[in-house]
């Protein structure tokens, strides 16, 4: 069973944290706060900006046009922590890949149930706030932490050393031009007798892509989550998540 790691007991992690910390000076004002996975007595420590005006001044010449989303903490990143928790088998011992980490709620909980975890994000400082959330809650960083956009082709360099057991995206579904680089990804990354763990929100470029992953023959179980989720104005929002693996 899972213990929750103390960083205060560890100087060194404790200095990484901090330098972390220290390396988000230019996006503003921080504040941490602990969110609680519903329907479990988990509650994973993280730290985020909260001037988005100064964010989207940022990334205003960014030719993808990718808003600073990793700022905010969704409810489908955390119902997909909730999943891991009810299902550690799943990630324990394993290859796994997160496409967008956000603010890292469930890098850490995939970590720290055993998960041999990479994280891929567009943005620096996501990657960042996923080490720090990862060393708060598990006393560990990702295995290995890299600035890529998994809607472009070069996501294909991640398979060089091998490919994943599993491939976790929450919320990676937007818009509806995230649809087919995302089934690409997937199809790209994951080993043949592997998996993709969704979770979303009941947005239209989801059911688009479920719908297409199915007909390539992609299938598995689903489980509903209500929150109750940190941010009211969330209240209402019920996540799907999605384990599918190929057909054989």
């Amino acid at each position: 069973m899972f213990a929750p790691f103390d960083p205060a007991h560890d100087t060194d992690v404790a200095s990484a944290i901090e330098r972390l910390r220290a390396s988000l000076a230019h996006t503003g004002q921080l504040e941490t706060e602990r969110v609680q996975i519903p329907g479990t007595r988990t509650l994973v420590e993280i730290t985020r900006p909260i001037d988005t005006n100064r964010l989207l001044d940022q990334v205003v010449d960014d030719p993808e046009q990718n808003l600073p989303y990793w700022s905010e903490i969704w409810p489908s990143g955390i119902a997909l922590a909730g999943d891991i928790i009810h299902h550690p088998d799943r990630v324990h011992g394993k290859r796994v890949i997160e496409l967008g980490t956000g603010v890292g709620i469930t890098a850490a909980v995939a970590i720290a149930h055993g998960a041999e975890l990479t994280v891929i994000d567009y943005a620096e400082e996501a990657l960042t706030l996923t080490r720090m959330t990862c060393l708060r809650h598990a006393g560990a960083e990702p295995a290995d932490a890299r600035r890529v956009n998994w809607r472009l082709p070069d996501v294909a360099a991640l398979v060089k050393h091998g490919h994943f057991d599993v491939v976790l995206a929450a919320d990676a579904l937007y818009e509806r031009r995230d649809i087919e680089p995302l089934i690409v990804a997937v199809e790209t990354l994951v080993a043949s007798d592997g998996a993709v763990w969704l979770a979303e929100p009941g947005r239209k470029p989801a059911e688009v892509f479920l719908s297409g992953m199915a007909a390539r023959g992609w299938t598995g179980p689903s489980t509903q989550w209500n929150g109750p989720w940190p941010d009211p104005k969330d209240a209402g929002i019920d996540v799907r998540t999605h384990w599918l693996q190929r057909e054989t």
